[in-house]
């Protein structure tokens, strides 16, 4: 006979007579989970983007492979040399260096590319073709395998094979076609040898099927016709073009004086390629380049003098060296987020812990074991972590679909593993000994044990040594993680500093304030001095908070560090919110028109010249004549190399007073220089020096454009635009001022330094570290207020039935909870501010903010943003308070009852 066991199951016990403790280590674990599982995904995709970009930029022929024989089978009887340079056998070693590229590194077949071809140009003969000064055109002769794949006819056929030493069939491009006026049927002569020309003649018009495909752009003469010019002087423009023989014509090519050369290139495969396949790709292009695969390519080759080269091992290592900036500072990020994770599932561990303090005590005086106790928590926690962290693998794998699943899984799992085990061990370390009952550890008369001062000395050392290395050697892309934690561990020190200044003031204020009239001021002052000091419930909650609102404040400081950056260097690129740029004095009536146009308030005039000879010297200077009230009123506003308008004023007809760059300073000799302009040599006198300026870049010398007409007796006439405006419209300015000028925006400069995939990726993350900052800040103080809210509002019901008031009631939970949040939200903003600035010098920001824009003249560090310091402070103190008057409403709106029935606060 079946018998019922009255005893309930555990876990579903626990579960039901706590839910919202389950919802809210769900609700924890799942967010913590998700965040965990979508970092090492989107560092994946931003990086794969970056490195695809930087490769999509380049072009074809900086990306390939090329493998060249000159001369090939010189040393060869002419029978044996048509033999080797033959397209069969030249598509058969194509098939042999394919073969010994490794992966990564491979050739996309339908891109890739191999023949024979003249490497010295050819003049032609035929004076009926067009010339641009007065030299002939120029032409190779270019065999090139799967030109009939590769290109569409839209005029007359492709060349055929059939050849002899002296007559040939071609086609040309369109674009050849268009400039060299080759129609077919054409005959274009070239120089041969013993005196007899080359014939070739022209079978017909091609258009390539993908013009920028590397078939056509590894050699872009293929395609288009090239302007080239004489060395001679003055230098003379000419036609440089190519003509393209059927591939079985490659055996005519050593037959002219063209100098034949055999070729392969070996277009990569690049859409698929990840970051993290660099290493590899690297060593494999070594390997071909110049590493053990060289002598297997000259074998394939049947020659001893083949050569490899590529440049896209260039591209890859500037692309390593965007990355390897931006990483380490994505690094203090995650490191960051990560570590603020970690406490505040400690601190949700711990809390649990103590609030069942009396229930686990009773277990184990019934004769309960820990590791049975230790057993019964982890499935509990278990029960509620692992759907937890399955549902944020799941969230994070659809909010970030693309990189790796294998990180995203083991990143959830050690969050699911931390929350799984936090309760248990706290709970049997607290309980390894049995403890007198009623023993009390106040905050305001407790000691810090031992063991916990060798902590939090071990982890002041970690700190000290942190921000040493980041101060001395900056953060590099090293993997060091103590590094990266300095921000971290900045916060660390400060909670504990905190935790042991607190009880100082306690100690000192509660006699005082006894004394005083009245009940809520003491007894919220005595609340607070005998509330719990143990690591659960007054150091955890407090270095969450101060960890998270470091972080936050930290992260809003690279962000603000970054704007700041990029918003320079986009104003000493352009000079101010807009610049016109003519291509050569602007006229009256476009200075007009710009003036006028919608939202220019203000605008500078300045007349460029940059190419000024100096008198008596080779060395020649930019110099810009400009209006000087608006042009100082310009650099004052823009900060650019501020001047007062007085200094370019000139005080005799003698010399021109100006403002020169240091570098252009030294050139002043006793404050003077003599320069040609116009025909007349003008005296400038140095009247300041500094080190930018709106108009110009780099080296400059800034002149009164009124004064320096009346030197040369010619007017300095505008040829750039200097405006200062809201909502400007580069198209309404360009109108106004003339279809041959040229119209730049402070705002268009500056979105361009965010182009980079790396730079857009790690901002973002940065922005998700200072949201999950506050969010782990506004958290973690909800998790210490719901732990305390039981005991709380057990104690108003006792107070309010010896006549405790609403509003006593409000006031008492309001001055109980302000000193904590008021320690917390003042600890927290002043550690981030202190945290920036012990930091600032150890991180660059150049990379993440720049990339390949212009170098700053100092480099960019840590900004402090005022509203990431004070925002997050500001909303944990409101919270605080808040929660506090909330509970105070709370207890006066349901009755005493249940809380002043003894008994029922002890197993929940």
């Amino acid at each position: 006979m079946r018998t019922t066991s009255p005893v309930a199951p555990w876990m579903r016990t626990r579960l039901r007579t706590a839910p919202g403790a389950a919802a809210a280590l769900f609700l924890l674990v799942l967010l913590t989970s998700c965040l965990a599982a979508a970092f090492p995904r989107a560092v994946d995709r931003y990086e794969d983007r970056g490195v695809r970009q930087s490769l999509a930029q380049e072009t074809p022929g900086r990306l390939a492979v090329g493998v060249t024989v000159d001369d090939p089978g010189i040393e060869l009887t002419p029978r044996q040399r048509a033999v080797r340079v033959s397209d069969p056998v030249a598509h058969a070693a194509y098939r042999k260096i394919a073969g010994l590229l490794r992966a990564p590194l491979a050739a996309d077949p339908r891109e890739s590319s191999y023949g024979t071809r003249s490497v010295e140009p050819m003049t032609a003969l035929d004076r009926r073709l067009p010339r641009i000064d007065g030299p002939l055109p120029v032409f190779t002769l270019n065999a090139q395998g799967g030109l009939a794949d590769h290109a569409r006819v839209t005029r007359g056929r492709l060349p055929r094979g059939h050849h002899t030493a002296h007559t040939m069939e071609a086609a040309v491009t369109r674009e050849t076609a268009r400039h060299l006026h080759l129609e077919p049927g054409a005959v274009v002569h070239l120089p041969g040898f013993d005196d007899r020309p080359t014939t070739v003649r022209i079978t017909g018009v091609v258009e390539p099927r993908d013009p920028s495909g590397a078939y056509w752009s590894t050699a872009p003469l293929l395609r288009t016709p090239e302007q080239r010019s004489t060395k001679g002087m003055p230098p003379q423009r000419y036609w440089a073009a190519a003509l393209l023989l059927a591939p079985g014509a490659a055996t005519a090519i050593p037959d002219t004086p063209g100098r034949a050369q055999s070729y392969w290139q070996l277009a990569p495969v690049t859409d698929t390629l990840t970051a993290r396949q660099l290493p590899d790709l690297k060593a494999a292009l070594a390997n071909i380049v110049d590493g053990p695969g060289l002598p297997a390519v000259r074998t394939a080759t049947a020659s001893e003098t083949a050569d490899v080269s590529s440049h896209l091992g260039d591209v890859l290592d500037r692309y390593d060296t965007l990355r390897s900036g931006v990483t380490p500072v994505v690094s203090v990020a995650a490191y960051g987020t990560g570590a603020l994770a970690c406490v505040v599932l400690l601190m949700a561990g711990g809390l649990g812990a103590d609030r069942r303090r009396a229930e686990l005590a009773l277990l184990r005086s019934r004769g309960g074991s820990l590791p049975g106790i230790g057993g019964r928590l982890l499935a509990e926690t278990a029960a509620v972590a692992v759907p937890a962290g399955a549902l944020g693998l799941l969230l994070a794998l659809l909010v970030v679909p693309y990189g790796r699943w294998t990180l995203a899984a083991t990143a959830a799992g050690a969050v699911v593993l931390v929350a799984c085990a936090t309760l248990p061990l706290r709970a049997v370390a607290a309980h390894r000994r049995a403890r007198p009952h009623g023993t009390r550890e106040d905050l305001a008369t407790s000691r810090p044990s031992a063991r916990r001062t060798v902590a939090e000395l071990t982890l002041l050392a970690m700190a000290v040594a942190a921000v040493v290395a980041l101060r001395r050697r900056g953060a590099t892309d090293s993997g060091d993680g103590l590094v990266a934690l300095a921000p971290v561990l900045v916060g660390v020190v400060a909670a504990f500093v905190l935790v042991r200044l607190l009880p100082l003031p306690l100690r000192r204020l509660v006699g005082p304030v006894g004394r005083l009239r009245g009940t809520v001021g003491h007894l919220s002052l005595a609340r607070t001095a005998r509330s719990r000091a143990g690591a659960a419930t007054a150091v955890l909650p407090l270095l969450a908070l101060l960890t998270a609102l470091t972080t936050a404040a930290f992260g809003g400081s690279v962000l603000a560090g970054v704007g700041g950056a990029r918003d320079r260097a986009a104003l000493a690129t352009v000079g101010a919110d807009a610049r016109v740029d003519g291509g050569g004095p602007l006229s009256a009536a476009a200075l007009s028109r710009v003036r006028h146009a919608p939202g220019v308030r203000d605008m500078a005039t300045a007349a460029i010249d940059y190419d000024v000879p100096v008198a008596d010297s080779t060395r020649r200077l930019a110099l810009a004549g400009v209006d000087r009230e608006a042009y100082a009123r310009l650099a004052r506003r823009t900060g650019l190399g501020a001047f007062p308008a007085d200094a370019l004023r000139p005080t005799g007809r003698a010399t021109v007073p100006v403002l020169a760059s240091p570098s252009l300073a030294g050139l002043f000799t006793g404050g003077r220089l003599d320069v040609r302009l116009n025909g007349e040599t003008v005296t400038l006198r140095l009247a300041a020096e500094r080190t930018t300026t709106p108009a110009l870049v780099d080296d400059f010398v800034i002149v009164d454009a009124a004064a320096l007409a009346r030197a040369t007796g010619a007017p300095a006439r505008p040829t750039a635009l200097l405006l200062t405006g809201d909502r400007l419209d580069a198209k309404a300015l360009r109108g106004a001022a003339g279809a041959d000028t040229t119209v730049r925006l402070r705002s268009t400069e500056r979105a361009r330094y965010v182009d980079s995939p790396v730079q857009s990726g790690a901002t973002g993350i940065y922005v998700a570290a200072v949201a999950a900052g506050a969010g782990y800040a506004l958290l973690a103080l909800l998790i210490a207020l719901a732990h305390a809210a039981p005991e709380r509002l057990a104690l108003l019901a006792r107070l309010r039935t010896m006549g405790l008031t609403r509003g006593q009631a409000r006031r008492l939970l309001v001055l109980e909870a302000l000193p904590q949040a008021f320690l917390a939200a003042a600890g927290g903003a002043l550690t981030g501010w202190a945290a920036i600035r012990i930091l600032s010098p150890g991180l660059d920001l150049t990379t993440l903010a720049l990339a390949d824009g212009p170098s700053p003249t100092t480099p960019p560090h840590l900004h402090t943003a005022p509203l990431s310091l004070a925002l997050p402070a500001a909303g944990v103190l409101l919270l605080a308070l808040g929660a506090a008057t909330f509970q105070a409403w709370w207890s006066g709106r349901r009755g005493s009852v249940r809380e002043l029935r003894a008994g029922d606060g002890g197993v929940t």
